[in-house]
């Protein structure tokens, strides 16, 4: 339920905290007074719209705060799924609102507004002042039957609406072919020359790398010769620095014999000349294998041109060309395979239009069944709302097409006087007697309903004597089972409330501010006078508000 609403600096609304009550709450007070301003601010942080003006003039923020109470495991299933962990078995949103930014929190964590939507909409169903007008949509007719037929409906059009979307890519696919044959024809022999000129180069991966690093060797072959030569001449011979190195080591021998200290000299010149003997080996065998091949190197140009042609109509890369033509060799398998592939698909076509047609019919049927059902728990609402001789029926019909939602025209029909035959709601019902209706059908709806809080928003338009009771009587009903909290102007609807609240506009010289407050009893039959008797409030207008607040205690005893 929700246990507490606190509202700062929106529109009037300078700030209000309000504590709500278990069963049925009603909200009154003077036209203007902010009663539905509290109600939009309900909606604004269960993450609706935000209008723009919404913060109180000469405020940098705005801040709507509700605690909500978890009662059901629906709700703590939907909590669990979004990873939030109720704290004393309480849910805290807010909404913080700037002019450049809004910071929406549950539980202290920032999250998006679609999660506030999804949060919101398990704990509260907010009717607001037209929605009573959404019945004068066909389409909301088929929501609502849908609603009530439950799970078996949802998984009809789960089903449905998976083969539907697949019905439409195929049907896309077969529907993006519009090449004629001499064009596929053009297209396949174009791409078998694309993809016969990379498969006749026989691409490998790091091909190009290695043959650059050849063809820079053989390029400079010739210097490489002669720098090689001189290397050789320098280290070798009798007058090179591995003679050189010889003779020290010849010298250094002898002079080993008379000091010691010199060995270690001794054996790192020793080790000079291993190395240089091992060079000179290393460079002998070099030149030994090395030619000067005119023949590999024109090779190697025509290879790597052949490779850089390549990449520059193919790809940036080896990889690249080799992609491309696996993505030619799939083409022509498909241009090739066409006339097999058309029949596949219309034979899918075929066989996905077969299930929905079956589905549809399905989800007609079971449509019938609930429709059934549902116009005798609303004729019977309706009864009590004081709809005396009130016809109503659901009429179901084939339609023009079959949608993802079926193939199912649904319409509600009524007739509210004896002797006149049903006709569509749009057209038989005034703006008071939709309200009724729609109240008629949340009635129904709470019957097995999980959400714990319902608000309605001046859902006595348009009534009055004895309507009035017998809508006030339905509420009251709800509230049995559920949290109520409505805005009335109507002293009947206020009557039947286990709490009752008054909201009060405050002016001054500088400013405008809303207050609310919880009323005692006899404050209660001050304000049910109030409603009563307008401006002039007598002892007798007082006593029908003590004897209309006793009718209430009884009738809901």
């Amino acid at each position: 339920m929700l246990y507490n609403l606190h509202v700062k600096n929106l529109a009037i609304i300078d700030e209000v905290e309000v504590t709500f009550s278990e069963g049925f709450n009603v909200l009154t007070g003077e036209t203007g007074a902010g009663k539905s301003i509290l109600i939009d601010s309900i909606n604004i942080v269960l993450g609706g719209r935000i209008p723009k003006g919404i913060i109180r003039e000469g405020c940098e923020a705005a801040l709507i705060e509700v605690i909500f109470t978890v009662e059901n495991d629906m709700q703590k299933k939907v909590l669990e799924e979004m990873q939030i962990s109720p704290e004393d078995d309480q849910v805290i949103i807010s909404r913080k609102i700037s002019e450049n930014r809004t910071i929406n929190r549950i539980n202290g964590e920032n999250v998006t507004v679609s999660a506030l939507k999804k949060v919101g909409s398990a704990f509260i169903d907010v009717h607001g002042q037209h929605e009573h007008q959404s019945l004068l949509s066909t389409v909301r007719h088929r929501e609502i039957v849908d609603e009530f037929a439950g799970s078996k409906v949802e998984k009809i059009k789960k089903e449905l609406l998976k083969n539907y979307l697949e019905y439409k890519e195929i049907r896309a696919e077969l529907d993006s072919d519009t090449m004629s044959e001499s064009e596929r024809e053009r297209e396949i022999s174009f791409l078998e020359f694309e993809l016969n000129e990379i498969e006749k180069a026989k691409l490998k991966s790091g091909e190009e790398a290695e043959l650059e690093v050849e063809y820079k060797k053989l390029q400079n072959a010739q210097g490489i010769a002669e720098n090689m030569n001189e290397v050789y001449s320098l280290t070798s011979g009798s007058t090179g620095a591995l003679s050189q190195v010889g003779e020290a080591l010849h010298a250094l021998k002898n002079a080993v014999n008379f000091d010691e200290e010199l060995s270690s000299s001794l054996e790192e010149l020793s080790q000079i000349d291993d190395l240089l003997n091992d060079f000179n080996r290393e460079i002998d065998a070099y030149m030994a294998d090395f030619t000067v091949d005119d023949e590999r190197l024109n090779e190697v140009i025509r290879r790597l041109d052949l490779i850089r042609g390549l990449k520059a109509k193919y790809g940036n890369s080896t990889a690249d060309v080799l992609n491309y033509a696996d993505e030619i060799s799939e083409k022509l398998k498909k241009f090739k395979e066409h006339d097999e592939r058309e029949a596949r698909l219309k034979e899918k076509l075929s066989e996905k239009g077969k299930k929905i047609a079956e589905l549809s019919s399905k989800l007609s049927d079971e449509r019938k069944k609930a429709a059934e059902k549902l116009d005798k728990k609303l004729i019977k609402a309706l009864k009590d709302l004081n709809f005396a001789q009130v016809v109503f029926k659901t009429s179901i019909e084939k339609s023009k097409n079959i949608t993802a939602d079926g193939g199912d025209d649904v319409e509600f029909m009524v007739s509210l006087n004896p002797g006149v035959e049903p006709r569509p709601l749009i057209q038989a019902a005034s703006g008071g007697e939709l309200s009724r209706i729609m109240l008629a059908l949340k009635s129904i709806f709470a019957e097995n309903d999980r959400i714990s809080t319902l608000i309605f928003d001046e859902i006595d338009t348009g009534i009055s004597g004895r309507t009035a009771q017998k809508v006030a009587e339905k509420i009251s009903g709800i509230a049995s089972n559920h949290q109520v909290i409505c805005i009335s102007h109507l002293a009947q609807i206020a009557a039947m409330a286990d709490a009752h609240y008054l909201i009060e506009k405050e002016n001054d010289s500088k400013s405008t501010k809303t207050g609310i407050r919880k009323l005692n009893d006899d404050e209660i039959i001050n304000e049910l006078a109030r409603i009563l008797g307008g401006v002039s409030i007598t002892d007798a207008v007082l006593e029908s508000a003590r004897e209309m607040k006793e009718m209430a205690k009884k009738s809901k005893a």
